[in-house]
């Protein structure tokens, strides 16, 4: 089978428990540049939270911001966007600070990032990560006409399920998804990882059997389920880990090498 398009995900696929692009994944990031396959970040995370990543280690590639709302070619340029307006933002904003979740809340708008208190040590831990700055304010700082790709909930994990149930049953028509322990992400109706690669596809004329995806989550399992040839991290949950035959190393074990030198894109370490 002749693969033409990678996506990987970032935090515990992409990068290691140290936030690092490991040798061999950078290594196989090159190796599959030459041979003119594109490698795409698809990640939750905002496009300012993944440009320091490409800077710091020297390489272009495509990028799905948002778990999906948001694709940006090569050269940053805006392929496709769908998020949810100003006023849904406002209310769901509303309903968390109504229901006093244990949560911080966080709005994304292209590469704008509003938080209520930047000296939250959830706010601050994840700015240390994403190597990005958040500012203060509201939903207002925005223009009218804003795209909300999404909104985050940093929650306390032993409140998560409970938070993502509450705002699932308030928002039906919004995608709400756990990314992680502690994370939750919500975009617009249909956005998802699996959507994103569908329209990447379509956008590049790609066929779905050619595609390769690697996640270690619980928002990497319908993209996982969509491409011909998904790996699933050696670190993800064990619950995964049931549900998938072809798991990899883990982030910290050169996982992604070790995947695409399986299918003989690149050569065995």
């Amino acid at each position: 089978m002749g693969y033409g398009i990678i996506f990987s995900d970032v935090d515990g696929t992409l990068l290691n428990s140290e936030h690092q692009v490991l040798p061999g994944t950078l290594s196989a990031i090159r190796l599959l540049e030459q041979q003119g396959i594109p490698f795409v970040i698809i990640s939750a995370r905002s496009p300012s939270g993944i440009y320091p990543i490409q800077e710091k280690y020297h390489f272009k590639s495509p990028i799905i911001s948002y778990s999906g709302a948001l694709i940006l070619d090569e050269n940053r340029k805006i392929l496709y966007s769908k998020g949810f307006s100003r006023e849904i933002s406002k209310k769901v904003i509303g309903f968390i600070e109504k229901n006093q979740f244990d949560c911080s809340w966080n709005i994304y708008s292209l590469d704008t990032w509003i938080v209520k208190d930047r000296h939250d040590p959830r706010i601050i831990r994840e700015e240390n990560i994403v190597q990005a700055k958040a500012i203060e304010g509201t939903a207002d700082m925005l223009p009218d006409n804003a795209d909300i790709g999404k909104i985050l909930c940093m929650c306390n994990p032993d409140c998560i399920l409970d938070i993502e149930q509450e705002l699932k049953s308030a928002f039906p028509s919004l995608s709400i998804v756990k990314s992680s322990s502690i994370l939750l992400e919500i975009m617009q109706n249909g956005v998802t990882k699996s959507s994103a690669v569908k329209t990447l596809c379509k956008l590049w004329n790609v066929s779905l059997e050619d595609t390769v995806a690697f996640g270690d989550h619980y928002n990497d399992v319908e993209m996982l389920e969509t491409v011909a040839m998904p790996f699933l991290m050696g670190n993800a949950p064990e619950e995964l880990k049931s549900r998938f035959s072809n798991i990899t190393e883990s982030n910290d074990n050169e996982g992604i090498y070790h995947g695409l030198s399986k299918i003989g894109l690149v050569p065995e370490i």
